[in-house]
């Protein structure tokens, strides 16, 4: 009767590892031995500074023994990474433009119209046309240049002050505007 061979299953154990071996170390040649140069004298030394004492070393503190280690959160799976789209050309800037309720046409008022005119024109051109007339006229005050010195035209507009802030001006001149 010829016997049967039965399968056993069988697990094997991971080898421990073995240290790396040492390689021994090269031996060294005995070759002919050169003479060593004669050594220069030294130049005389010069006396250093005196020491300063060293501070006692303090002890060491008593190790404190680890704290036991918590275990990891569970990670968490990464998004898939999007495609990245090759970069545009960068946007030539365009010059700003101008708030629409600047360039809105108005009327100034007659007392107004003297010094910048009687049409219609923007906030903005107004303002520009009495700080013409402002410096041709030569009102603005020599020492504090914030102050405007008002001459006739300007008296009726300012509502008969005599000097006034430039800040305050605007507020003053939006009062002989008509939209």
């Amino acid at each position: 009767m010829p016997v049967k061979k039965t399968a056993k299953k069988t697990t094997k154990k991971a080898a421990p590892k073995k240290p790396a071996a040492k390689k021994p170390a090269a031996k060294k040649t005995t070759a002919t031995k050169k003479k060593a140069a004669p050594k220069k004298k030294a130049a005389p030394k010069k006396k250093a500074a005196p020491k300063k004492k060293a501070a006692p070393k303090k002890k060491a503190a008593p190790k404190k023994k680890a704290a036991p280690k918590k275990k990891a959160a569970p990670k968490k799976k990464a998004a898939p990474k999007k495609k990245v789209a090759a970069k545009k050309p960068a946007k030539k800037k365009t010059a700003r433009k101008a708030s629409p309720a600047l360039m809105k046409p108005v009327n100034p008022d007659s007392t107004l119209g003297a010094i910048v005119g009687d049409k219609a024109m923007p906030r903005a051109q107004i303002t520009k046309k009495l700080w013409d007339y402002i410096k041709k006229n030569n009102l603005q005050d020599q020492t504090n240049r914030r102050m405007i010195n008002a001459d006739d035209k300007l008296k009726a507009v300012f509502g008969g002050k005599a000097k006034v802030n430039m800040f305050e001006m605007t507020k003053l001149v939006s009062k002989h505007i008509k939209s």
